[in-house]
């Protein structure tokens, strides 16, 4: 198949995963299961790809590999610890309560274009899966950054993770960890993860669509559903404790938190 026929058939798989996820947010009452459907969406276009592409199988073989299970572990993270027994997520609740009666036809519209930003951010799996060039020290260097994305992320899932399962910490602002060096180091690591399909496809055709992803997800996590949304989240539940966290401590890259600020905190509190 060409790459077009890939991508359109990658969009109906997308579409029809997301209606059934829909249905199932439906009788759930719970949108939630949009961010697991989204995780995995991804790594499965990744497979897709590797398996109906053309190019190197190596470089097949790679993306599969590193896009599948980049995937598998973000999905299955936010199943156990945001959906699995879990009330909805407040930014699901919010958008409940705005759309009134019209929320589940809303929501419908909202899952598709969820499976379509699937489709858009796989694009640079695509690119790689068709490239005809062997393996070479760019590949490797791609493995470098994803093994320190993919690190730095689990890392923050599970230190964030823990500080909520303590019920000592309950209504305190996280600041263990790569928290104390960021508020979204989540974020900074996923960000960083996209830049590796930039690396391992350079020289292939049509490489400039590999700088896709790391733009989109540079657009929704600093001005649509990241930073925004969660710290207008975290300033209605932790009010001044957020507040002085946000002064004290980078947004995005792990960088040491401000010393002058962290004097008049001589308490710890944490999200």
């Amino acid at each position: 198949m060409n790459a077009v026929v890939l991508v359109l058939v990658g969009w109906a798989l997308m579409s029809v995963m997301m209606t059934a996820l829909w249905l199932v947010a439906r009788a759930k009452g719970d949108a939630g299961v949009v961010d697991v459907g989204w995780s995995a969406g991804l790594g499965i276009l990744a497979v897709f790809y590797a398996g109906s592409a053309s190019g190197d199988p190596a470089q097949r073989f790679l993306v599969a590999i590193l896009a599948g299970t980049w995937s598998a572990r973000l999905a299955l993270y936010v199943y156990l610890n945001r959906v699995r027994g879990k009330e909805e997520d407040g930014r699901y609740r919010t958008l409940r309560a705005k759309w009134g009666d019209k929320a589940q036809s809303r929501f419908f519209i909202f899952f598709q274009v969820q499976g379509l930003l699937d489709v858009l951010m796989s694009l640079p799996f695509l690119v790689v899966a068709g490239s005809k060039a062997s393996l070479s020290l760019w590949s490797w260097v791609a493995v470098v950054i994803w093994l320190v994305a993919i690190s730095g992320e689990s890392l923050a899932d599970r230190q964030l993770a823990a500080f909520r399962a303590d019920p000592a910490t309950r209504g305190q602002v996280c600041r263990v960890g790569l928290w104390r060096y960021s508020r979204h180091p989540n974020y900074f690591f996923e960000w960083l993860h996209w830049w590796t399909y930039v690396v391992v496809a350079i020289g292939a055709p049509w490489w400039a669509l590999t700088l896709v992803s790391p733009a989109l997800i540079s657009f929704f996590l600093f001005r649509v559903t990241g930073i925004p949304a969660t710290e207008r989240q975290a300033l209605k539940s932790r009010g001044d404790a957020y507040r002085e966290y946000q002064r004290t401590t980078s947004a995005f890259v792990p960088w040491p938190p401000r010393k002058d600020k962290l004097a008049a905190t001589p308490e710890d509190p944490r999200p």
